[in-house]
């Protein structure tokens, strides 16, 4: 049989020694330079006036191909001296953000390549001894931040941000001493200008190894910023300052009081004591902070949605403050939510207008639930977690709920369950635990019955997670058993929403496999429900209309065969072959794909290896002896597989085909080596398998294999050039079209000339 074809036939050509191909390229500069092709394409008198260059496509292929062009050692001088830089400066403000993006990105690679300088020192202080493209480049930008005009000043911080990021060559800290006191101007300025571009600078400063560890004034400036900045400004700043691995304690500490503000308003306007309890000493509520909460209902979810996201992400991380104030963040997590929701007791006229303006803000929710579900990875006073447990209820129990604040309850809930202590020497859960389970599965079981289906969905991805952890426990299966929650969810398999039906069809799966899917009256009831079961889920993957219930039929069987569960080794075979069968008929790739992970599964358990989830690990693969393997090829035939897999393996979508031939090379890896079955007494007859692949390879249905023959998968296998598919799979959808022969082929057609003058391809 002929191999796969390869992807690409390269014609090897002679490498030329570096100094040739070095003159070569400079030769070639020249020439275009002298040949007015490099002024008529990026001088001022090039396709500036042109109807062309209205395009934004126009203008960023002319950036794209100057940055090209200044890799160039004589580039730089040139672009210096036509006026190339002015056109830069001015596509800065481009209609396109695409265009202005680019061109700051550029002016960074220019000012780069042009500081680089010789290897034994920084550039000098003084500006007339930079070269001419820096000095040009570091002249607009000290012009653009004394303008104090927004735009000019955005762009100017934004190319420094990025440069400071980029680069961190010794000239560095040369460039910032420079340009320092001229940022520091700004924050002289009312209003600030371009207040966000300026934290991003400084924060991109901060964490550039030049920088960080000399002594510039950098600490001093951020302290000063931070002071300056509002309290929407200053909390990006903050956190980013708190992330830094090296940075005085004095400013973490201002920067975490900063961040902590808003939360210490909300506790003072619901504490009668004076003052936030439990916060870092200094940290208070100052009148800034309260007029900005106060001022109107979008300004406060904003800086309350933003303290509580900066919190969340600062919470699991080793840098930061210790000790953590988990107890008055829980307290303030819960007291907005209790605003949100109108049960808070506001205890001064502050804490009334909150409740006002907070009243309903699903915004506000969303972001207080994700946080207080962040704080569940460390413990807290018992009295503020029974706090947590039954702010977390209310919110579950509401009609007024919205069903986006639901599922953030669903997932804060989920995640203090998982985080409840368990007594020393017991396995089971803890009294407190059952007692908010018995008290949350009736709100689960009302929630599965809502008229929402979004709602419905995220009752079932509660019940599947809660489920996979806590399955094996005495207590939560006794309360789930008496609740009536696993039979609703096998009902919601035949919901009329499909995301509901795949929430469905994961939930029952794992309930079957913890064995708490249905209740029985008898072994022999309990039985029935089972096969009835799985006749229902290869009912969704046979005939449901859409994709994602399929979908999930499919993870499930896969989990199934991989656990073992008590369905499928019944009859393993039958089941594998009714699941692949349904599976090759799929028109969702996504269905296939999955399918060839269960034949993957079944492969590796039927070769006898412990896991399929590593084919291609570094150890040796393990032989499979002649007598067994023989065998197992022959199940494998029995239940298609490979019909099923060679089919795939010329699948019009990638991801099916790579798995396709993962699956193969695995198992070619498992046979090979063992030698065990030979071809001494005759070939095996492979004709029907190479005709049946030629017709799949041209898009054909053709006939089923039937039973193949050990003996003639294995020469199959070894006259496939798997490698080679894999590898041509591998390459992006445009390596063709991106390739020098491509762009050769069309730079030849486009003058014309594409059947003389040929160049060479170097």
């Amino acid at each position: 049989m002929r191999k796969f074809p390869k992807c690409l036939n390269r014609t090897a050509v002679p490498d030329l020694p570096v100094p040739c191909k070095q003159a070569r390229v400079t030769a070639s500069f020249s020439a275009s330079q002298q040949a007015e092709l490099l002024p008529g394409l990026f001088g001022e008198a090039g396709p500036l006036g042109q109807a062309a260059w209205s395009a934004p496509t126009v203008r960023s292929g002319w950036i794209q191909g100057l940055r090209s062009l200044a890799q160039h050692p004589s580039a730089l001088p040139f672009l210096a001296d036509c006026g190339t830089l002015d056109t830069i400066f001015s596509l800065q403000g481009d209609s396109s953000l695409f265009v202005a993006s680019a061109a700051g990105q550029l002016l960074v690679h220019i000012l780069g390549l042009s500081l680089q300088g010789p290897a034994e020192g920084p550039p000098s202080p003084q500006a007339c001894d930079w070269p001419v493209c820096a000095q040009k480049i570091v002249g607009h930008i000290e012009g653009s931040l004394r303008s104090m005009a927004t735009p000019q000043v955005t762009q100017a911080l934004n190319v420094l941000t990025t440069t400071f990021g980029h680069c961190h060559g010794p000239w560095m800290q040369v460039l910032w001493e420079r340009l320092s006191p001229l940022v520091a101007c700004l924050l002289q300025e009312d209003p600030l200008p371009a207040a966000h571009s300026l934290v991003d600078l400084l924060l991109s400063v901060a964490r550039s190894p030049v920088l960080s560890s000399s002594d510039c004034g950098l600490w001093e400036t951020l302290a000063q910023t931070l002071r300056r900045l509002s309290p929407a400004q200053a909390g990006p700043l903050a956190l980013g300052i708190l992330k830094l691995q090296d940075c005085p304690q004095a400013l973490r500490a201002q920067a975490f009081g900063v961040l902590l503000q808003p939360l210490a308003c909300v506790l003072t306007a619901a504490d009668q004591a004076p003052g936030p309890p439990g916060l870092p000493e200094g940290t208070t509520g100052d009148s800034v902070t309260v007029d900005t909460l106060l001022s109107s209902k979008s300004a406060c979810a904003g800086l309350l949605c933003q303290t509580l996201a900066h919190l969340e992400l600062l919470q699991p991380l080793p840098q930061r403050p210790s000790p953590w104030p988990q107890a008055p963040l829980l307290g303030a997590a819960v007291t907005i939510l209790r605003f949100c929701n109108g049960s808070a007791a506001p205890a001064s006229d502050v804490g009334g207008r909150l409740c006002a303006i907070l009243a309903g803000c699903v915004r506000v929710q969303r972001a207080a639930l994700d946080f207080l579900g962040a704080l569940a990875q460390e413990t807290g006073p018992q009295e503020l977690v029974t706090q947590v447990s039954a702010v977390l209820l209310e919110y579950l129990r509401s009609p007024d709920s919205s069903p986006t604040v639901l599922k953030k309850a669903f997932q804060a809930t989920l995640r203090w369950l998982l985080s409840s202590p368990r007594a020393p020497g017991c396995c089971d859960l803890d009294p407190d635990t059952q007692l908010f389970l018995r008290e949350l599965l009736p709100v689960l079981r009302k929630r599965l019955c809502s008229p929402c289906w979004e709602v419905r969905d995220s009752g079932l991805e509660f019940l599947t997670q809660v489920t996979r952890h806590w399955g094996g426990q005495a207590g939560f299966r006794h309360a789930l058993l008496a609740s009536e929650v696993p039979e609703l969810a096998e009902q919601l398999l035949r919901d009329p929403e499909s995301y509901v039906r795949a929430s469905a069809v994961t939930a029952v799966g794992q309930l079957s496999s913890q064995g708490l899917h249905a209740t029985a009256a008898s072994p022999e009831q309990l039985g029935g429900q089972k096969e009835s079961l799985l006749a229902e889920l290869l009912h969704v993957l046979s005939t449901d209309s859409e994709g994602f219930p399929r979908r999930a039929a499919m993870q499930v069987f896969t989990e199934w065969l991989r656990d073992r569960h008590a369905d499928v080794a019944e009859d393993t075979e039958r089941f594998v072959a009714r699941v692949l069968q349904a599976a090759s008929r799929d028109l969702d790739w996504e269905v296939r794909a999955q399918g060839l992970e269960l034949a993957l599964v079944f492969l590796a358990q039927t070769l006898g290896q412990p896991s399929a989830r590593c084919p291609y690990a570094v150890a040796a693969p393990q032989a499979t002896p002649p007598g067994p393997l023989a065998q197992a090829l022959r199940a494998l035939s029995r239940v298609r597989l490979f019909e099923f897999a060679f089919r795939a393996l010329f699948d019009c979508d990638r991801p099916v085909a790579q798995k396709s031939c993962d699956l193969l090379l695995f198992l070619r890896a498992q046979a090979t080596p063992s030698g065990g079955l030979q071809e001494a007494e005759g070939s095996p007859d492979v004709v029907p398998v190479e005709a049946a692949l030629q017709r799949w390879r041209a898009g054909e249905q053709g006939e089923p294999l039937g039973d193949l023959e050990p003996e003639a998968v294995l020469a199959v296998l070894r006259s496939l050039d798997l490698e080679g598919l894999r590898g041509a799979l591998a390459e992006s959808s445009d390596h063709v079209e991106k390739s020098p022969q491509s762009l050769l082929q069309d730079m030849l057609a486009t003058v014309g000339v594409r059947g003389e003058n040929q160049a060479d391809c170097y």
